[in-house]
C-alpha cells in the first residue's frame, strides 16, 4: 500500500500552516491576473479553511493566490481536529464538505451551505461476490467511523434503494478511509466507498469492481459531491470577506474545468500529489463547470430527504434548506461571472 502514503488523506508534519510559506505560488504557475472586483475591501484580512488535503479539493489550495488578490493578507489551512463540522465551527471560517456529509452539520449546528462545486469523487468498489448496491443487505462493508463522510455517503445510496443502513449492513470500523481499502483488499469486507487518489489504485490492480461511480452514474451523478460551506457567525459578520473568498475558490474552479494539466502540475508542485498522472486523471474526470448550471438546493433536498428518511437527519429537507443555506452570494457571481 505505499503507493497511497503521502500526504493525501493523512496528516501533514504541521499540526497547521500558512499556505504563504510556499515558494511556488498559484499565480506564478498559472498566470493569474493580479487585480480584483472593485468592490468594499473585506471587513477581515484573515481567513481561514478546513485542510482536507484531497486532490479532488484542488479550487481551494489553487485558490490561494486569488484570495489574497481578494485582499486577505493571511490565508490560513487548519487542519481538522474531531470532524470536519467541529473544525468549521470552532477554528475555521469556510470549509469544503462532502454534499450528503454536510447536511448533518447543518441539521445541528450554526452552519450554512454557500455553494456547489462539483458531482463525482466517490465510487464504489465490491468482490466479485457482489453485483449490484443491493446485494450489500446483510454484508460487511467498510467505513471510516460512523457518521463519517463515507458512512453518511453510502447510507443515503443504500437508503435510496431501499436498504435501510441501520439494520440491514454490517458496518465494519476501519478508524480512517485508507483503512477501509486495506480491509477491502485483504478481503474482509465486501465493499467500500472509494475516494481518490484508491480507485486510481485499484483500477490498475484489477482489485474489485466498480458497482457504482458518482461522477456519471445517476440519479447520483445529477447532485454535488462536494459543496462550500461557512460558519454562520462569520458569514453574517463578513459579508463582503465571505463573497471576496467565494469569488476565489469558484475562480479556482474554472481553472481547474479549463486547464485541468497546469493544475495537476500545480499540485504537483505543491506536494498534494507526487504523480502528474494521476492528479491530471483525477482532475479530468470531474466536472468542476457544473457549479454554474446545477442548482445546490437540489442537492440538499436530494440527499436530506434520503437521511430523514433513516433518521440521520431530524430536520425536513425544506426547513433545512431554509435554515442552512445561504446563495445570495453564490447568485451573485453567477452574474458576475459569466464564462
Amino acid at each position: 500500500m505505499k503507493t497511497l502514503s503521502g500526504k493525501i488523506g493523512g496528516r501533514f508534519s504541521r499540526r497547521r500552516f500558512l499556505s504563504n510559506a510556499s515558494a511556488l505560488s498559484a499565480a506564478s504557475i498559472l498566470g493569474l491576473p493580479r487585480t480584483a472586483a472593485a468592490e468594499p475591501a473585506p471587513e477581515i484580512t484573515r481567513i481561514r479553511f478546513v485542510h482536507n488535503p484531497f486532490l479532488c479539493e484542488a479550487p481551494q489550495y489553487l485558490a490561494e493566490e486569488l484570495l489574497r488578490l481578494e485582499g486577505f493578507s493571511e490565508v490560513e489551512y487548519v487542519e481538522k481536529e474531531i470532524s470536519i463540522g467541529a473544525t468549521l465551527l470552532k477554528t475555521a471560517d469556510l470549509a469544503i464538505f462532502g454534499g450528503p456529509n454536510l447536511l448533518p452539520v447543518i441539521d445541528t449546528q450554526p452552519a450554512v451551505a454557500l455553494a456547489g462545486l462539483h458531482a463525482g469523487c466517490w465510487e464504489l468498489f465490491a468482490s466479485a461476490r457482489v453485483q449490484t448496491i443491493g446485494e450489500l443487505k446483510g454484508k460487511p462493508v467498510a467505513i471510516a467511523s460512523i457518521g463519517s463522510a463515507d458512512h453518511v455517503f453510502l447510507s443515503s445510496i443504500l437508503a435510496y434503494i431501499g436498504v435501510d443502513p441501520r439494520s440491514e449492513i454490517q458496518w465494519v470500523v476501519s478508524g480512517r478511509i485508507a483503512d477501509s481499502m486495506r480491509l477491502f483488499v485483504e478481503g474482509k469486507v465486501e465493499a467500500f466507498l472509494a475516494f481518490p487518489v484508491q480507485p486510481q489504485y485499484l483500477r490498475p490492480q484489477k482489485i474489485g469492481r466498480v458497482i457504482l461511480n458518482t461522477t456519471v452514474d445517476r440519479p447520483w451523478s445529477n447532485y454535488f459531491c462536494c459543496m462550500i460551506a461557512g460558519n454562520r457567525d462569520f458569514v453574517a459578520a463578513h459579508p463582503v470577506a465571505t463573497k471576496r473568498a467565494l469569488r476565489a475558490i469558484l475562480k479556482a474552479t474554472d481553472i481547474c474545468a479549463r486547464e485541468p494539466e497546469r493544475v495537476a502540475r500545480f499540485l504537483v508542485a505543491k506536494g498534494y500529489e507526487s504523480r502528474y498522472e494521476i492528479a491530471l486523471e483525477v482532475l479530468k474526470s470531474l466536472p468542476y463547470d457544473r457549479w454554474r448550471q446545477t442548482d445546490p438546493a437540489d442537492t440538499i433536498r436530494f440527499y436530506a430527504l434520503r437521511l430523514y428518511e433513516v433518521g440521520m437527519i431530524k430536520t425536513t429537507p425544506e426547513k433545512l434548506i431554509a435554515q442552512g443555506s445561504d446563495w445570495r452570494f453564490l447568485n451573485e457571481l453567477k452574474k458576475e461571472l459569466k464564462a
